[in-house]
């Protein structure tokens, strides 16, 4: 068993639930830290123990700086005399409160090392720049649904956090660690170049060598070298268990992502029923009138455009409105925020990840027993939500493809 305690955090669902797969140790995640603070084993929410690692989903994504922030402090000072590894998790296209949860994360480190690559999602950062597959972010429409442009760069993500550019020349020089120690000593925090996995490994390696009053913030990629580290042997489940074949199936994709609708094509091509909600619709109809396919697999989608000020609001009212026809349904939610808001009005306060089914798409087990697999917004290729009901189904027959149908609502076909 390893002697590491890891407390990780990360700002949504599905991104903590990334992070617990690529840590390679047992895991717990725990939607949001209780109003009494992490606690030892035999709490609501406990600490880690030895050999395992403990992810709390903040849920600090959409919230006001200065509250995600606090979120953050208050974490780190119930979490960090406990556990011998301190793991932040942030996007990878830096959304988010990423500036100001980092300066609460940074206070009482000796420095924090900064590596938001993802080359398993053709992310990577040169010249302190994210790329997405070789293309600079901050000329992309990557953060189309955010209101706002992206950043140019790491350190402009970070406005106000001292930094340091460590360029991929430096990472992959053979003295990267003396190089953290000279930018701590100017007070800096330093934002490492990163292409490959293996760059990765060599930032995790450099930073854990350098003791547990140095932390960590990066991608699902920063997690997973950290992981290689600390676990060289995986001790989570490696077999990809199935969903319980009587429960229903409920997908819910709440993401704007323009893959999104070829992802569910190719779902309701092998059979599934396909409830498309409009903004009017959900927001005019009352909750908890859907109706889903009792042995099948019924898929919910938020469609038409969305504005980005009203984004949070229409989550919610999906979210609440396939709650109340859930029932035991083994779940397929996609976004962290519409993940996170479901299974808040599921009264789910915790989660067992037991396999990844494709990079991102986390497959736990609930404490009821149903199985609730999470996945990012922006991840997955056109299979996506075929290949997750294909683990969580396998022995289900492929029908021939059926037409989308749509659910009533008070006698009003949606």
């Amino acid at each position: 068993m390893s002697p590491h305690r890891v407390l990780a955090l990360a700002d949504d669902l599905s991104g903590a639930a990334e992070t617990a797969m690529a840590l390679r140790l047992p895991s717990r995640i725990v939607l949001g830290a209780p109003a009494g603070g992490l606690r030892a084993e035999g709490g609501s929410a406990a600490l880690p123990t030895a050999g395992e690692s403990v992810v709390v989903d903040l849920d600090s994504r959409q919230l006001p700086a200065a509250r995600a922030a606090r979120s953050v402090r208050a974490a780190v000072a119930a979490g960090a005399s406990h556990a011998t590894v301190l793991f932040k998790k942030v996007d990878s296209l830096l959304r988010g409160n990423l500036a100001a949860e980092t300066a609460a994360y940074a206070a009482g480190a000796r420095g924090v090392v900064i590596a938001p690559a993802l080359p398993v999602a053709g992310r990577t950062v040169l010249g302190g720049v994210v790329h997405l597959r070789g293309v600079p972010l901050h000329t992309t429409d990557a953060w189309r649904a955010e209101g706002r442009p992206p950043p140019r760069s790491v350190s402009h993500a970070l406005l106000g956090v001292p930094t340091a550019l460590v360029p991929l020349s430096v990472v992959r020089g053979g003295a990267l660690a003396g190089q953290l120690r000279a930018c701590f000593a100017q007070g800096q925090h330093p934002v490492c170049d990163a292409e490959t996995d293996e760059d990765l490994n060599l930032i995790a390696g450099a930073a854990h060598e350098l003791g547990p009053d140095v932390r960590m913030l990066g991608t699902g990629g920063l997690a997973a070298a950290l992981g290689r580290r600390l676990a060289p042997d995986p001790q989570t489940t490696t077999h990809r268990p199935n969903g319980t074949a009587r429960r229903p199936l409920l997908v819910v994709v709440g993401t704007a992502e323009p893959t999104a609708a070829e992802q569910i094509a190719r779902l309701t091509a092998v059979g599934a029923r396909h409830v498309p909600l409009s903004p009017g619709e959900l927001t005019s109809s009352p909750a908890g009138r859907l109706d889903i396919t009792p042995h099948g697999i019924t898929v919910v989608s938020l469609t038409g455009p969305v504005s980005p000020a009203s984004s949070r609001e229409l989550v919610t009212a999906l979210a609440s409105a396939v709650a109340g026809v859930a029932g035991d349904s083994d779940l397929v939610l996609t976004g962290g925020e519409t993940a996170r808001r479901v299974l808040d009005a599921l009264r789910i306060t915790q989660l067992r990840p037991v396999a990844e089914i494709h990079h991102g798409a986390v497959h736990s087990h609930a404490p009821d027993g149903r199985s609730v697999v999470t996945r990012p917004g922006s991840f997955g290729e056109a299979d996506s939500l075929s290949r997750i009901a294909q683990a969580l189904r396998p022995e289900r027959p492929h029908p021939a493809p059926v037409h989308s149908v749509r659910s009533r609502l008070q006698g009003e076909v949606l």
